[in-house]
């Protein structure tokens, strides 16, 4: 192990960059770099670890994953699952995430309680127990973990393209390992991994928030400064592109138990250090990035060949690719795939107008600098540049180059990467029956193979070898007091400033959504919410995508159960623009019939793939399950006849109604309030307004309790355990809401008694629904089919108990501090503040209300939470929802 010494000299140097931080370097290599930004009370604490996957032998594979899990399990300090407790108890979010290049640690705390995460870093990293007991159940977790996986097709292609793409390569299994390999792991080989790749020269703190850059660094020496390199490291080169991929083209067809056909392409690339990288993200998203990509333009928008098609640059230290990704009827597949190949073979950079390249690069611009609207993403971003590149400069340089690519740079790009002897492809399709667990590959896939390939020896047969204004932050600015403006017959507008980034974000809610419509309607408003800004006068559905794209500006609509909503978020200096569009939105929709038909294809492919992820089935299923008499209870995407009768005239009937509907409008960021007033009046005028507006009611629970789904050649089980509860806004709101939190989390008692205890799954959580008038809270667990009477009865004992013994006070402060730190770390953005104002308000609630409940939850007592259990978590009143294979 890395042994430890006294007290050493401080730190070599304090470097202040331009950019705002501060760099160090202890003595043994260890990077620390501190932002100090006091927007929000909150420290964001990242640890890098340069290892990965990609470091891992191959009959260890998933050694790297399997640690993460671990240093939760116990050290020579901590009991299993105190690690979680000790930061959760302040209120702190503590994580750990594993990729190919690299394993970071992450936290998020009060900012007075920032230096915890140091201490916990280094002790569940150097201080692991490893404890061979928990090792084994903890490998039951990563073996259930991969079964989960199993039943997804994305993983799935994934997983079989990363072999193909990187073959012979540590990059050509999966971040989490094989069954056999995780089944191998002993003890001593973790803890000798941990001292092979745990070198202080090899590490990166990073640490983001209201803290004094001197203190940071000064705990960042006494906390790891005593750590000892023990083997020389030395920086891996990438591996040469031209031995990655070259056997192809090569397809593989396997056959499964699904709705829809899945089909993945890729390109071997290379890594994010080399010269190219920046340009091939530009190409990626030029192709296949946004709704005004080539791919989805061509393919789904004009043609309706695909339910979705996308297209990125996979960038690791490495190793890169260019990864396709496309959902669509199997009727469709072959048709696509041939102008597919045929636009392929035949692109070039000139087929990009000069409007759509400067869209692209503005907004990967604007997607980096959005990061530091939140203190994590901030964390992340200065930790990946500084990990990676070494350099504070490197956000810069990135920035250069990002407007340096040009048409012929596009031009070399496909020529030198887009090639069919590189391509490899895998494809998922739906089967009448299949053999066992697995899909697999009978005739009809083995046909439909041959088609594809020769697809591509017919329509592709050209050749490549592998090639070779940025905004500042204001920092001194502090967020302003909440406004009201009463506009009139139930329409508020409300002002929330926060100048700190010259960014608008805009919110609108409607009351609506499934509460106007009929049973025989289900799905219209979803429908509805899906369509409205397809169109309006003067402008097509690409003629708007276009002019978003240009302002790098996102709108989106959605309808829910009983709202719908109208977002929007850009940079300030577009305000005018913007918002000038948000009107034509709601005061001229034109509703296309062609995007109508268009958008009910969508919601048709939305359906069914989620019918193809057992989550996704459970929960699209858990309402009507529940409810009845009620729009609550209607499937809000709707059933798949239903929606087909759907019409225009449907569409355009709600709308009348939708628009006339109390509404409520939130502004959150550096907006220009003049502009934001007169936009507000101008919806208020030249919308109607309804003198019978919707009202919330309760609905009415099915008198049946239990509710089996089943879903062929799956690997696990699912069960929900439902308990009817008050509606938000009432008197038990707030002690619900912590009795949440004290029972979930992963030190909680829920996860800490069914799954570090009993290992009976990998996920278990609580979650809580709440409208105006109704609400359930759940607790959620997917485990092994044997294990499913195991874990309804862990479910009922842990309720028992609860009835009859007050919760640790422990777990209770714990609650409280993560409701508190839960909604800071969720309320950081613009957009989520803004839409939570309207969203609440136009449910006649508080803009407010989550803050007022937090701050009334912190009065209550371990007492108050048992009694409130007594009376809502009453097992003869409980709802079973399970999804088996």
């Amino acid at each position: 192990m890395i042994s430890f010494i006294g007290p050493t000299p401080q730190a070599l140097a304090i470097q202040e960059s331009d950019v705002g931080h501060t760099l160090i370097h202890l003595e043994n290599g260890m990077s620390v770099l501190v932002q100090e930004d006091d927007r929000f009370p909150l420290a964001s604490v990242r640890l890098y670890v340069h290892t990965g996957s990609a470091y891992e032998a191959a009959d260890q594979a998933g050694i790297s994953h399997l640690l993460e899990h671990m240093v939760f399990k116990g050290t020579e300090d901590r009991a299993p699952g105190d690690v979680a407790r000790d930061i959760e108890a302040v209120g702190g979010y503590v994580n750990a995430a594993t990729s190919f290049d690299y394993t970071v640690y992450l936290s998020e705390l009060p900012a007075e309680r920032w230096q915890l995460a140091l201490d916990v870093f280094k002790d569940m990293i150097f201080g692991a127990a490893i404890d061979p007991e928990e090792l084994e159940r903890e490998k039951q977790v990563v073996l259930s973990e991969l079964q989960r996986g199993e039943d997804n097709p994305s993983t799935l292609l994934f997983k079989d393209i990363q072999k193909k793409v990187w073959p012979e390569t540590s990059y050509a299994w999966p971040v989490i390992g094989y069954p056999e390999t995780v089944t191998s792991i002993r003890p001593e080989d973790v803890k000798e991994y941990i001292e092979r790749q745990y070198q202080p020269q090899s590490m990166l703190l990073v640490v983001v928030g209201k803290v004094s850059a001197e203190e940071a660094v000064a705990e960042a020496e006494r906390v790891f400064g005593g750590l000892r390199n023990t083997r020389s490291i030395t920086p891996p080169n990438p591996l040469p592109l031209k031995l990655l991929g070259t056997e192809g083209p090569q397809v593989t067809v396997r056959n499964g138990p699904y709705n829809k056909t899945y089909l993945s392409a890729a390109f071997p690339a290379p890594g994010f250090r080399a010269t190219d990288a920046t340009g091939l993200e530009v190409l990626a998203h030029l192709l296949g990035g946004d709704y005004t990509a080539r791919l989805y333009r061509t393919y789904k928008y004009e043609k309706q060949l695909v339910d979705t098609v996308s297209m990125s640059y996979l960038a690791l230290e490495r190793v890169g690719m260019l990864y396709l990704h496309a959902v669509l009827d199997s009727g469709n597949l072959e048709t696509f795939w041939s102008q597919l190949m045929e636009e392929f073979a035949s692109l070039s950079g000139d087929d990009f107008s000069e409007d759509a390249l400067d869209r692209a690069k503005l907004n990967m611009e604007d997607s980096l600098y959005q990061t530091k609207e939140t203190l994590g993403g901030l964390a992340s971003k200065l930790g990946f540049f500084q990990f990676f590149e070494g350099n504070p400069l490197a956000e810069e340089n990135y920035l250069a180059e990002l407007r340096q690519v040009n048409h012929a740079t596009l031009d070399r790009l496909i020529t030198s990467y887009l090639a069919p002897s590189r391509l490899s492809v895998s494809t998922l399709m739906p089967a009448e029956a299949t053999e066992g667990d697995a899909p697999v590959r009978d005739d009809s896939a083995v046909s439909v193979e041959h088609a594809l390939a020769g697809i591509i020896a017919e329509k592709w047969t050209q050749e490549a070898e592998p090639g070779r204004d940025s905004i500042a932050t204001s920092k001194d600015k502090t967020v302003g007091e909440a406004e009201y403006m009463d506009l009139g017959n139930g329409r508020t507008l409300v002002l929330l400033p926060d100048p700190t980034l010259p960014y608008t974000a805009v919110s609108l809610h409607f009351r609506g959504g499934d509460l106007l419509i009929t049973e025989d309607k289900q799905g219209l408003s979803e429908l509805l919410g899906r369509v409205l800004p397809r169109g309006v006068q003067g402008m097509s559905t690409t003629e708007i995508q276009d002019y978003l794209s240009a302002r790098a500006a996102d709108l989106n609509t959605s309808a829910g159960r009983d709202l719908l909503g109208v977002s929007a978020k850009f940079p300030t200096r577009f305000s005018e623009d913007v918002l000038d569009l948000v009107v034509q939105v709601l005061t001229e929709p034109t509703f296309p019939k062609e995007e109508v038909a268009r958008e009910k294809n969508n919601q048709l492919a939305t359906i069914m793939k989620r019918e193809d992820q057992p989550m996704g089935r459970m929960f699209r299923e858990l309402f009507p399950q529940l409810f009845m008499d009620h729009p609550y209870g209607y499937y809000h995407m709707g059933q798949p006849d239903d929606l087909e009768a759907l019409t225009r005239e449907d569409v355009l009937a709600l709308w009348e109604q939708q628009r006339s509907q109390p509404w409520v409008m939130s502004v959150c960021g550096d907006f220009d309030r003049e502009i934001v007033v007169a936009t507000a009046e101008r919806l208020a005028e030249e919308l109607p307004a309804t003198d019978d507006p919707v009202a919330f009611t309760a609905p009415a629970w099915r008198d049946v309790r239990e509710f089996a789904l089943h879903m062929e050649d799956r690997n696990q089980a699912h069960l929900l355990l439902v308990f009817p509860v008050p509606g938000q806004g009432q008197e038990d709101g707030p002690g619900l809401r912590l009795l949440r939190n004290s029972l979930g989390g992963m030190s909680g008692p829920l996860f800490r008694t069914l799954r570090d205890e009993q290992g009976l799954g990998y996920s278990v959580s609580t979650f809580l629904w709440q409208s105006p008038e109704s609400g359930f809270l759940a607790f959620y667990i997917g485990t092994s089919p044997e294990k499913l009477d195991q874990a309804r009865e862990g479910f009922r004992t842990l309720i028992t108990r609860l009835h009859e013994t007050p919760m640790d006070e422990e777990s209770v402060e714990r609650g409280k501090n993560q409701l508190s730190g839960d909604y800071y770390r969720e309320h950081q953005s613009l957009l989520s503040r803004s839409t939570e104002a309207s969203g609440l308000m136009a449910q006649g609630l508080p803009h407010d209300l989550n803050r007022e409940a937090i701050e009334a939850a912190q009065s209550l007592t371990a007492a108050d939470l048992k009694e409130l259990a007594n009376k809502y978590l009453q097992l003869d009143k409980a709802y079973e929802v399970t999804l088996q294979p």
